[in-house]
């Protein structure tokens, strides 16, 4: 005849399935950063192949660089108490939407909008959020254009799709940003008005930098170059068929 559990059997079992129920918790969460490491990867991807190809079609990439992170979960948390959203990975993946984050440098603001334009043609990608900090500069000087998009991750049994936050700069508000990081962590977030002031000064200086060096591109790619001699423009003509080709000429031949 089998006994009857006791009270403090119970009460073992109870625990037991409490701490089973803690660990799938923990184990869930665990995974949470591969899945959005995985949609970086995706993106990183997708960005390395607009690189190539405009290389070979203009000879001139407008990316410096990129650089991708990926938030600490207990950040994550804290940023769900702060909005005020129960502490789960529902309201992470749904309601934080710079879990995953890539950074995209580049020469000039221009430069900036033209990648702009061209994600938004892309199909690949879902467009969700644009904060223009560049034409709508914060109180402190900061300037990026930030574009939450949402990235396809073909699963086993389903595809989802990963919001990610890019962050596009000149290299200048690069420059200010990564210093006032530095100093925001340095006086941990309690900066000195007087410092504060400079930095606005500063994000200024580094706008008027920008202008500049855009002007001075603008004055470089106008001048004139000298007509071509019927020798030399021959010579070019018999060369036309030289010339790099784009990913899509390669397609249309082997088509």
């Amino acid at each position: 005849m089998a006994l009857l559990p006791t009270r403090s059997d119970n009460q073992a079992l109870a625990s037991c399935s409490n701490m089973q129920h803690l660990l799938c918790k923990i184990e869930q969460w665990n995974q949470v950063p591969t899945l959005y490491q995985l949609a970086l990867q995706e993106l990183d991807t997708k960005m390395k192949v607009i690189e190539a190809e405009w290389k070979m079609r203009d000879g001139y990439c407008p990316i410096e660089h990129t650089k991708t992170r990926i938030k600490e979960m207990n950040s994550v948390i804290n940023k769900l108490e702060r909005k005020g959203f129960d502490v789960s990975i529902e309201n992470a993946i749904t309601k934080i939407y710079d879990i995953a984050g890539m950074r995209i440098v580049c020469a000039f603001v221009n430069d900036i909008y033209m990648i702009l334009e061209h994600l938004k043609t892309r199909h690949d990608l879902r467009i969700i959020e644009i904060k223009d900090y560049i034409a709508n500069p914060k109180p402190n000087g900061y300037q990026s254009l930030h574009v939450i998009v949402q990235v396809p991750l073909i699963l086993y049994e389903d595809t989802v799709w990963i919001s990610v936050e890019i962050q596009l700069r000149t290299l200048a508000m690069d420059f200010w940003a990564s210093m006032e990081h530095i100093i925001y962590y340095k006086y941990d977030k309690e900066v000195p008005p007087h410092v504060i002031q400079e930095l606005t000064r500063v994000a200024l200086a580094a706008d008027d930098l920008d202008k500049k060096m855009y002007a001075l591109r603008k004055e470089v790619q106008s001048y004139d170059v000298p007509a071509l001699t019927e020798a030399s423009a021959a010579a070019a003509t018999d060369k036309e068929e030289d010339k790099p080709l784009t990913m899509r000429d390669l397609f249309l031949d082997m088509s």
